[in-house]
């Protein structure tokens, strides 16, 4: 009941917030605070009393399963489910709703309790994605996420924000509707094979026929993946949006709603379409690899401060489609460090770029300039994250991108030196900001800047924090979520073993034999 429990925390908070707004407009922000630091507490007791548990793997990974009927004409439940990857990025998620609720609190002049009841519903349908175990559930909240967002940006966000959020809210719900067709497609034609019509995960799990008939379901999720990671060629609503929505929702977009995608890949695609994901490998390498590249010549051509973000947030995205595609152990640990070191480097560079602009009311960089004789601690901060976005040893990102490039060359060589260019290109953009914010020659109109607030370094202090404790110890993550990565790899050999996978769901002790001739360096 504890996933439950997680859930309705987030959207009671949110409406209980929303109703006593008119008692006083402090109220919404402080329920919001106290339900996800109750949230993270819940998380974090699942995550101490499983960290190390031997017992773990021979569960399949799963650390808590509840299931309830729903619409049972129609073989669909309420199933929330929760592995290691589930666990880290359920706390991702509370971790950083944290963060944004302290950056804004301060920022919203109007309508503040449908503000936090926006912002508590969406981080509820990011939690729910991760949870869900019933298709058409995980549908719900995957476009639950989808409405919040969209107020938040219309309406709390900057200049062209209505642009920014239609752009948004067509290109996302075009992407959900593909996915949409490509679950029912799975629903008729596991029911037409065994006679039970079912959006369970574990009974559809395997039941994906290969041919064109498993591309072409594939292809629907990957699109509505693609779309929300995003990348090539489905981005281009990204920088409208990261730019123009507030601070919280720049940080839940591009940090947490992001992953959800990232997220989909492992927890469906590579499980549900072995055979056609292994028929993709090439063409998903070189998308990722032109999203690396690209991602980072367009950041280095922008003025506007969180544009330079949105689009180097873009790139690195790009790093999560070679690991998914590399179709291997490490790239998969890869995946999910840096699922988990993006969105906290991510976000702090956006919760940055929302301080800076609180203090001059613009985003331009031409306009800035000599700003750490002002702003030391907040010119110290930026430069921690910077390098933890390049992938300084020490910090999260490092261990992240190099086991996703470890990963790759094992895959294919050429390609993963191709994506290996993405992090020397890199340090052209991320030095820029360093350059034009806080050290060119002083700003052209003269700024009063005032030092960093208690909230502020609260807020920049725990995410550094993090982001060092992850690049020291980051086998706090992998280890909690190396049973889920066994499941992964007890899949991809099953389909080996046996390419008609619709009648049998295999297991590790199945598979252990063959296990044993699979090629070493840990090829999936």
């Amino acid at each position: 009941m504890i996933l439950v429990a997680l859930l309705l925390i987030l959207m009671i908070g949110g409406l209980l917030g929303w109703l006593l707004s008119s008692v006083n407009k402090n109220i919404p922000k402080w329920i919001s605070l106290i339900a996800l630091c109750t949230d993270l507490v819940l998380v974090a007791g699942l995550w101490i009393e499983n960290a190390g548990n031997v017992n773990l793997s021979g569960k399949g990974g799963w650390i808590a399963d509840v299931q309830f009927e729903w619409i049972p004409s129609f073989g669909s439940t309420i199933h929330f489910g929760m592995d290691g990857i589930s666990l880290v990025m359920t706390a991702l998620t509370f971790f950083l709703g944290i963060a944004a609720v302290l950056s804004s609190w301060k920022n919203v002049e109007k309508s503040e309790g449908f503000y936090h009841f926006n912002i508590m519903w969406l981080l509820a349908g990011i939690t729910g994605v991760f949870l869900s175990l019933d298709m058409m559930l995980f549908y719900f909240f995957w476009e639950i996420m989808l409405v919040p967002m969209f107020f938040i940006i219309t309406i709390w966000g900057h200049e062209n924000r209505k642009y920014a959020g239609w752009k948004f809210f067509l290109f996302t719900q075009i992407g959900g509707l593909m996915m949409l067709l490509s679950i029912l497609g799975l629903y008729f034609l596991h029911g037409y094979n065994t006679g039970a019509y079912t959006f369970d995960y574990f009974q559809l799990l395997g039941t994906a026929p290969g041919g064109a008939l498993g591309f072409w379901l594939m292809a629907g999720f990957l699109i509505a993946f693609f779309v929300k990671l995003p990348t090539i060629p489905f981005h281009s609503w990204l920088p409208d949006a990261y730019t123009e929505a507030p601070v919280a929702g720049s940080v839940i977009v591009a940090a947490l709603m992001s992953k959800t995608a990232a997220y989909g890949l492992l927890r469906f695609v590579i499980p549900f379409f072995p055979e056609a994901a292994r028929s993709f490998a090439i063409p998903g390498l070189i998308i990722g690899v032109a999203a690396i590249l690209y991602g980072a010549k367009m950041s280095y051509g922008q003025r506007n401060y969180k544009r330079l973000i949105a689009f180097s947030s873009f790139s690195h995205m790009g790093f999560i489609v070679v690991g998914v595609f590399s179709f291997n152990a490490l790239a998969y640990q890869g995946v999910l460090m840096l699922m988990v070191a993006h969105g906290l480097s991510i976000a702090a560079l956006f919760i940055i770029s929302e301080f800076v602009y609180d203090r001059t009311r613009t985003m331009d960089m031409q306009a800035m300039g000599s700003f750490w004789d002002q702003m030391p601690n907040l010119g110290g901060y930026t430069v921690v994250f910077i390098m933890s976005s390049l992938g300084l040893p020490g910090l999260a990102n490092f261990v992240a991108e190099f086991l996703i490039l470890a990963g790759a060359w094992q895959f294919n060589t050429v390609l993963s030196v191709l994506a290996t260019m993405g992090l020397i290109v890199s340090v052209t953009y991320s030095m820029r900001i360093l350059q034009k914010v806080f050290h060119q020659s002083k700003a052209p109109v003269e700024y009063k800047l005032n030092p960093m607030s208690p909230r502020e370094w609260v807020v920049m202090g725990g995410i550094t924090i993090a982001i060092v404790w992850l690049g020291f110890f980051p086998q706090s993550v992998i280890g909690i979520a190396q049973p889920a990565f066994d499941n992964i790899k007890t899949i991809q050999v099953a389909e080996k073993i046996s390419p008609q996978m619709q009648k049998q769901t295999y297991t590790l002790n199945q598979v252990k034999a063959v296990s044993k001739t699979e090629q070493k360096g840990g090829d999936l």
